[in-house]
């Protein structure tokens, strides 16, 4: 978008007139709104937004209109402050007007009793917003964007304000507002008030904040538990993450292959098919168990239950996401600084601990933050493999779903983790600070990567092979389980229970899907599919603002990008619940709500790589384009987002199988008519069905594999212009000249 450009103002201005004209204003239940636009101008439910306004007895919706006409006269004025002060009247008049008219005027009237005492009960409602009313505050957010840019804001530039603007928006309606509400209710005592005593009282206790287990007792305080296993997790997350990453860019060829293969199984696959596989390997009926007492005659006890299991799965569950973000730092790190040191004579070792190690520093610091906030998020490995050891991501389900039903005890320990989580930013703010560290630039860089040094190559072998050895018998044992009639009793090899979930028959009228897994499959590769590629632009998009551009807010900004995974799952899909169950959100029992929390839930993985690999690329590459006449969206798409592909592959991959494998954060949110594998796959272990669960898990590990391949394929590599080392060729030590 040009600086001076009036065409992108004209052309939102007409969309937000059109959206009042030819769209259904209100939500259509049980149809498409796409399959009632011949009934738009009727007075049914379909009516547009004028209709509506003008003879429905809505008239607080020309508001809107009154947005734009305002916008409108700014349009016809020559581009400068003036203009700027229209459009951001008209923005805001029509987009808080009609924001205001969604909150306070509802399904049965005003949505507030002081209303109605005030001004008297409203003779009509109104319903969820349609795709109407999407579009037109949509362009009227646009156009409060453009009349900041216009004022000066963002340097002027509409592109970087309408980006800054919208993702804001969309941060504060379905991050912040939704979890602001849930969390509302730490805050009110048992009969409703608010009170800062009910707070206190809730997480003000010994079972929060108990010290017994250091002074002798059976057990520590819960968010104490979960502050020291976070921590635990996500330095031991780290440090094998950026081991395997190291592996798989600087080791042999011959591993890179297989390696980047298993240390991404973990990611791709159900979180509790872990926690089986574990027990199934330490578990009281354990093989590990059973032998020790054959070999040693040692009595099986449940010592893996509890912390250790906990951290054992959360590092299998968490080390690929920090093996993606490094894997990327790995690959920008440019050989010629390392050639230089060579150059002056220093030994590979103390290049890499002197030049290597400090380039990889933001992605560890960024691989650390996203390791302690899976950590505390998580619930599917404490669930299954914590046995007394408490969490607060367990301790906030129980409250909700258990017979207890404290709202106000999970709201007031979400908050612990929401402090949790604001603290470690910070401390990764403060430890990165404003350092440069730029390794790809407008030079060219054509050296090649340095060998690991022997010692470091020795360590991270004797620390990766073990971790991948096991990651292959956990699945081996997961992989069988699906074709065995009944694990521990019938080892007879079977495939009914591939028949069962994945059967396929030939029908009077062609081909039936007859597997009872079809239906859940088809829908969650559906909304899955629909998420990822939004979820990678909105997260790369919100890193690029970050990292080049600066404004007011930009820290809280950040931090609502991250706020999602400091909310434990149960609670942001409980949160989407009361949220976008009343007007004006009207989502509850659609796929789109799922899709929504999808898109957010794993929104912060792509802001985090890709602000680890915007932080290696030099400015001069944008103001080199930028001085050629580019405007910052063609800079954006032509020259920063092919030196980004690592970054935008893990985005993609991740918000794909996140999506694919999530619990906790949709099982309030399907329904009947939505189904999605994880809950088919939960109701079949309920049942004892495990054979099944396990075949429809194989199914979705090598789906997924497929899908990751295929990602790569399209996305492609990142291309630097460095030589390559010949094959079988010697490392040559670089001496001073």
């Amino acid at each position: 978008m040009k600086k001076n450009s009036n065409i992108v103002v004209h052309v939102w201005i007409v969309l937000g007139l059109l959206a009042y004209v030819l769209l259904p204003w209100y939500a259509i239940q049980d149809s498409a709104w796409y399959g009632v636009l011949g009934q738009v101008f009727t007075e049914g439910d379909a009516a547009n937004g004028v209709v509506q306004a003008l003879t429905m007895s809505r008239p607080w919706l020309l508001v809107g209109v009154a947005g734009l006409l305002l916008a409108a006269v700014g349009a016809l004025q020559t581009p400068g402050k003036a203009q700027g002060a229209w459009l951001l009247a008209g923005g805001l008049v029509g987009g808080l007007g009609l924001a205001a008219s969604g909150f306070l005027i509802g399904a049965r009237g005003w949505s507030f009793t002081a209303f109605n005492n005030s001004f008297g009960e409203l003779a009509v409602n109104q319903f969820g917003m349609g795709i109407g009313a999407f579009v037109a505050l949509l362009a009227l957010v646009m156009l409060s964007a453009f009349g900041l840019a216009r004022r000066g804001y963002f340097k002027g530039d509409l592109f970087v304000s309408a980006s800054v603007v919208g993702c804001g928006v969309l941060m504060l309606l379905f991050i912040a507002y939704p979890v602001t509400k849930a969390l509302y209710g730490a805050f009110l005592n048992e009969d409703g008030q608010w009170s800062i005593a009910a707070l206190m009282a809730r997480v003000g206790n010994e079972r929060v904040w108990g010290l017994s287990c250091v002074t002798g007792g059976v057990r520590c305080g819960v968010a104490w538990n979960t502050l020291v296993l976070a921590l635990l997790t996500a330095t031991g997350t780290v440090v094998l993450g950026t081991m395997l990453a190291l592996m798989a860019e600087r080791g042999s060829r011959k591993l890179q292959g297989p390696l980047k293969v298993l240390a991404l199984l973990p990611i791709i696959t159900p979180p509790f098919v872990v926690g089986l596989g574990l027990i199934l390997l330490f578990g009281r009926a354990g093989v590990v168990n059973q032998f020790l007492e054959y070999a040693f005659g040692i009595e099986p006890t449940r010592w893996f239950y509890g912390m250790l299991g906990i951290w054992i799965a959360q590092m299998f569950a968490f080390t690929p996401i920090a093996f993606m973000i490094m894997r990327s730092v790995v690959q920008g790190v440019a050989p010629s600084l390392e050639e230089a040191a060579q150059t002056m004579r220093a030994s590979r070792s103390k290049t890499f601990w002197t030049v290597t190690l400090p380039l990889l520093k933001p992605g560890l610091a960024n691989a650390f933050l996203v390791g302690f906030i899976e950590s505390i998020a998580d619930f599917g490995n404490p669930i299954v493999v914590g046995g007394q050891f408490s969490v607060l991501s367990t301790d906030i389900f129980f409250a909700i779903v258990g017979a207890q039903y404290d709202q106000g005890r999970a709201a007031s320990l979400a908050w612990i983790l929401t402090l949790f989580a604001l603290v470690v930013f910070a401390i990764q703010r403060g430890v990165l600070g404003k350092k440069n560290y730029t390794t790809v630039s407008g030079k060219g860089d054509s050296g090649i990567a340095m060998a690991l040094p022997d010692g470091v190559r020795r360590t991270i072998m004797c620390v990766a092979m073990p971790w991948l050895a096991f990651t292959v018998i956990v699945y081996l044992f997961a992989f069988a389980g699906g074709f065995v009639q009944t694990w521990g009793r019938d080892y007879t090899f079977t495939l009914n229970h591939f028949r069962t979930a994945f059967g396929l028959e030939w029908g009077q009228f062609g081909l039936v899907w007859a597997g009872t897994a079809w239906n859940s499959l088809f829908t969650t590769l559906k909304l899955a599919g629909a998420a990822a590629p939004i979820t990678a632009f909105i997260g790369l998009l919100i890193a690029y603002l970050l990292a080049r551009t600066e404004f007011k807010g930009q820290g809280l900004f950040e931090f609502l990008a991250l706020l999602a995974f400091a909310i434990p799952g149960t609670v942001l899909g409980v949160s989407y619940i009361l949220a976008f169950n009343v007007p004006p959100f009207e989502l509850t029992g659609t796929g789109l709500i799922i899709v929504l929390c999808f898109m957010f839930r794993n929104l912060p993985v792509g802001v985090r790589a890709g602000t680890a690999a915007f932080k290696q690329l030099d400015r001069s590459l944008d103001e080199a384009s930028l001085m050629l006449r580019a405007s910052t969206l063609q800079t954006l798409f032509h020259v920063v987002l092919p030196l980004l592909k690592p970054a935008l592959v893990a985005a993609l991959v991740y918000s794909f199988v996140r999506a694919m494998t999530t619990v906790s954060a949709v099982v309030f949110l399907v329904t009947a008519e939505n189904e999605l594998a994880t809950t088919y796959i939960i109701g079949r272990v309920g049942n004892g069905d495990y054979g099944v669960a396990l075949a429809y898990c194989t199914t979705l590990i090598i789906l997924m594999s497929a899908v990751i391949g295929l990602i790569q394929l399209l996305v492609g590599e990142r291309k630097l212009g460095r030589r390559k080392v010949a094959a079988g060729a010697p490392v040559v030590q670089p001496t001073a000249l």
